[in-house]
C-alpha cells in the first residue's frame, strides 16, 4: 500500500528527513501535517513523563530536524493545550470505556484520543473531519487495529455529549490539504 503525500505516515518520512534542504515552519504545513507533528510532541512529552518542558522538546526537534516551530504556532499551541488538559481529557475518556481499563490503552492510542477530544471540544472543525483525522493518525502511529477502537470511542463520545458534534454550515468537508 503506498502512502499519499498527505498521509501522516508520508509526512513523518518527510519531516524527519535530516537530509532535507530547507527549514520547515508551521506555515509550510497543512492541518494533517500539523496534527502529525503535534502527535510527535505529545509522544515525546509522554515518554519523558512530562518532566521535559514542551519548549525544550520543540528546541530539540527544531535543531534535529530543521524545523522552525516557534511560540504561538499552531503546533505549539495545540500541543501545549493538550498537555495542559491531559488529565481532564483522560477523565472524559474513562466513562466511555466499556469492559476496558484506561491503563490498558496503548500510549499512542491514548494520545490520538486526547488530540481528537481536544479538537472536538474546540468546535472549529466538523466532527466528521476530526474523527477521520484521528482514524488516520491511529493507522499510522497507534497499535494494529487501534483505529477501530478510536472510531468507536469517539462515536460514543459524540452520543454521550452531543455538544461535541459540530458541522459548520456551507464549509468544505475537507481541511487536510489546506
Amino acid at each position: 500500500m503506498s502512502k499519499s503525500a498527505t498521509s501522516p505516515c508520508a509526512f513523518e518520512e518527510q519531516i524527519f528527513d535530516v537530509e532535507q534542504l530547507t527549514e520547515l515552519s508551521c506555515s509550510d504545513l497543512n492541518q494533517r501535517q500539523i496534527r502529525a507533528l503535534v502527535f510527535h510532541f505529545l509522544y515525546a512529552a509522554d515518554a519523558f513523563e512530562y518532566s521535559e518542558s514542551l519548549d525544550a522538546l520543540i528546541r530539540n526537534f527544531n535543531h534535529a530536524y530543521k524545523l522552525n516551530i516557534v511560540h504561538g504556532d499552531a503546533v505549539e499551541t495545540m500541543a501545549r493545550a493538550i498537555i495542559d488538559e491531559r488529565d481532564e481529557l483522560d477523565e472524559r475518556i474513562k466513562p466511555l470505556l466499556h469492559n476496558w481499563r484506561f491503563d490498558r490503552i496503548g500510549m499512542s492510542t491514548k494520545l490520538v484520543l486526547r488530540m481528537a477530544l481536544w479538537e472536538l471540544k474546540q468546535r472549529t472543525l466538523d466532527h466528521k473531519i476530526v474523527i477521520n483525522e484521528a482514524i488516520e493518525l491511529s493507522k499510522c502511529f497507534a497499535e494494529d487495529d487501534a483505529f477501530k477502537f478510536v472510531n468507536g470511542l469517539l462515536d460514543e463520545a459524540l452520543k454521550v455529549d452531543p455538544s461535541l458534534c459540530y458541522e459548520p454550515k456551507g464549509k468544505a468537508a475537507d481541511d487536510t490539504t489546506a
